[in-house]
């Protein structure tokens, strides 16, 4: 209950919810890099007790809708 606002109130987290169906959930990360980000979910207790798999993928967003600039 600690990891997520911990990481909304150090900006590393944008965006945060459950997949539909329920099969996991998504997190939109602001990292300086894909070590970075990988280095950030090391400290989720689901990553930590092997409950949850994880895929970071990487991109750079090059269209977005205004007001967003200031997340990236």
């Amino acid at each position: 209950m600690v990891y997520l606002p911990d990481h909304y109130d150090a900006g590393h987290f944008i965006a945060s919810g459950r997949q539909v169906p329920r099969v996991g959930g998504v997190i939109l990360c602001c990292a300086s890099s894909k070590d970075a980000a990988e280095a950030i979910l090391q400290g989720d207790s689901f990553y930590i007790h092997q409950i949850a798999e994880y895929e970071v993928i990487e991109f750079v967003p090059n269209k977005y809708v205004n007001g967003f600039e200031v997340l990236i």
